[in-house]
């Protein structure tokens, strides 16, 4: 189990880990214990002080200017999750909803938010529970950070709202939290606030995003490798002292993995006489387009894991100080670039493979049976899973028009400027899926295609590749329903599984 230390600065195993649904042991330690113990201590002075301060003894957006007594503190803060959690749509998944609970947790813990040690008791309890608040996907225009999400996520604190069992079942909070052995709290000054600070939930949707793509950035030189051999292809491209020319990282790596997956091929042996002195971009500009698609993914990965370190709130509490600020951190502008960003990267890879497919099953361009089927006409064979393909790339093309260009004004004018990094995370997230379906759809398409020169062993990553399909999808003869087939490759490529096979083969490869 990894420990995930509250408070601390995590690191990309740390957060990976996170992101794929690991189990976690949450610890909230000395040190963050007495960092969130300073920050409340600040709040409670300026509580009971005469000092107008957002958030504590006033009320929210456009209603800064209205002060609030003492007596209704609390109250002001209880109303405030009532009032902001009014999101709609599909409910967000498990994974999601408690990876933003966690990184909302981890952010109290930065020690500048006001909250009590016991408000952090009770939600990494909540965490640990196995339950999960139930939180719809739409609603928030990530600023002032996500606000409709993060209430529902904060709602049973106070009793209210709703608790999902482990088992996917929906249940009131107040009669759920008898069920794990917490009750509800009273909030005091400034918590209501500090809970739905940020966007912790356009960032979770992301995080789980990333987690896919780094598994994606990988597997697409996997199955690219396997098409190179099927088409009779050349291994020069990909020669090292190309990728020096150009020195871009990611084209850097996505080469190394590329002679790395095709080391010791038959098939670049059989064909080192042909009179093929080029191949189509899609096999030969492997390295630069799979390239600057890493560029975008370590891009989106910086972004992330600096906002895994993040302190959110409005105001931020400075304890040293004594005081506290008022600005901006809530802005979702700083993931939802590099998140849209990312959605042009999956077109860059799921475009080229789809491509790749395109090629292989066309006898011009291959030299191999139309649609690769033993006996083309009687048999369509692998005609209509490249048009799936087409399908699901237009569709991220769609996807790629980023969200962060839009923004509205909400709140009476005050939030006048917003970052749609909820838009930008679900559009993430969807696009991923597309794009790992397009690849299994290559994966499929390459090994039938190798079909027809079996008598030569591939590269060592691609053989594995190879071998693998094969363990777990027959090769096509006539026309069969190819959907479960197709649904087998995804889970392949999906799951890591691929991956963990070529790399037991060739040794690890650099996403």
């Amino acid at each position: 189990m990894t420990k995930l230390v509250l408070g601390s600065r995590l690191d990309a195993q740390t957060v990976a880990a996170a992101a794929e649904g690991r189990p976690l042991e949450l610890v909230f330690g000395r040190e963050a214990r007495a960092a969130v113990a300073k920050s409340r201590r600040t709040i409670e002075a300026i509580a009971a002080g005469d000092q107008a301060v957002y958030g504590v003894n006033t009320g929210f957006g456009l209603l800064a200017k209205e002060r609030i007594g003492r007596a209704d503190l609390g109250r002001l803060q209880r109303n405030l999750l009532l009032s902001h959690a009014v999101g709609t749509g599909p409910d967000l998944a498990a994974e999601e909803v408690r990876l933003a609970l966690l990184m909302r947790i981890h952010s109290l813990c930065r020690g500048h938010s006001g909250v009590r040690p016991a408000l952090v008791e009770w939600l990494v309890r909540l965490h640990g529970s196995g339950w999960h608040p139930r939180v719809p996907e739409q609603g928030s225009v990530g600023a002032c950070g996500d606000l409709a999400p993060l209430a529902h996520l904060a709602l049973p604190v106070i009793g209210e709202g709703e608790l999902v069992d482990p088992e996917g079942r929906i249940h009131p909070a107040r009669r759920a939290l008898g069920k794990i052995g917490l009750a509800p709290l009273e909030l005091e000054a400034k918590e209501g606030l500090a809970l739905i600070n940020g966007v912790q939930v356009s960032h979770a949707v992301g995080l789980g995003a990333w987690a896919r793509m780094r598994n994606l950035s990988v597997g697409a030189e996997i199955v690219g490798a396997l098409s190179v051999e099927a088409l009779l292809g050349s291994h020069r491209p990909f020669d090292a002292r190309v990728a020096r020319l150009r020195p871009h990282k990611g084209m850097a790596r996505a080469a190394s993995n590329l002679r790395k997956l095709l080391r010791g091929s038959q098939v670049m042996r059989s064909h080192r006489d042909c009179e093929r002195v080029q191949d189509p971009y899609s096999f030969r500009c492997m390295p630069q387009v799979h390239g600057a698609a890493k560029d975008a993914l370590a891009y989106l990965e910086g972004a992330l894991l600096a906002e895994a370190q993040a302190a959110t709130d409005n105001p931020l509490v400075f304890p040293d100080r004594g005081d506290v600020v008022s600005a901006g951190n809530f802005h979702g502008q700083p993931i939802a670039m590099p998140m849209d960003h990312a959605v042009t990267a999956l077109c860059a890879w799921g475009n080229i493979s789809e491509r790749r497919t395109a090629i292989l099953i066309d006898p011009a361009m291959s030299g191999l049976p139309a649609f690769l089927t033993p006996r083309p006409g009687l048999n369509s064979g692998l005609m209509i899973p490249q048009v799936v393909a087409a399908a699901l790339c237009s569709e991220n093309k769609g996807l790629a028009f980023p969200a962060s260009a839009d923004s509205i004004s909400t709140s009476a004018d005050q939030e006048d400027h917003v970052s749609m990094s909820m838009r930008a995370a679900v559009k993430l997230r969807k696009a991923v899926g597309n794009a790992e379906r397009v690849l299994a759809i290559e994966l499929f398409t390459a090994a039938q295609a190798h079909e027809f020169h079996g008598e030569l062993r591939a590269g060592a990553g691609a053989q594995a590749t190879y071998e693998l399909v094969r363990e777990n999808i027959a090769p096509l003869q006539d026309d069969r329903w190819l959907g479960p087939d197709l649904d087998v490759a995804h889970d392949l490529v999906q799951a890591g599984v691929l991956r963990e096979a070529v790399e037991a083969a060739v040794g690890p490869l650099k996403p």
